[in-house]
């Protein structure tokens, strides 16, 4: 018979940052500024019209048609702008790094 799993205890400490973590904003101001406006960090740009598939600049979306759709005709301006559809921002409300605080009450 196999033996019996140990419970998992967290320290009040422990806890207090994990709360800290879901509940505070990260990377604001001029520190996250790029990271908002995605590209190369993150938050893709483009969406492929055929496959939704998303792409972070044009040059990768370029390399996704080639690939994967070759016998269609790439045309950016069919690629849906995910930044223009948000109405330029990328990132809203909290940035979650931690736990849900749901998880220990």
């Amino acid at each position: 018979m196999g033996g019996k799993a140990k419970p998992t205890k967290h320290t009040a400490r422990e806890l207090a940052q994990k709360e800290k973590d879901a509940t505070v904003n990260r990377g604001g101001g001029s520190a996250g500024v790029k990271d908002r406006a995605g590209g190369s960090v993150g938050h893709s740009k483009y969406k492929c019209n055929i496959c939704m598939q998303s792409a972070p600049d044009p040059k990768s979306m370029q390399m996704h048609f080639e690939s994967k759709h070759p016998k269609e005709d790439f045309s950016l301006e069919k690629c849906t702008d995910q930044h223009a559809v948000a109405g330029g921002v990328t990132t809203q409300g909290i940035g979650v790094r931690g736990g849900i605080k749901k998880h220990h009450n």
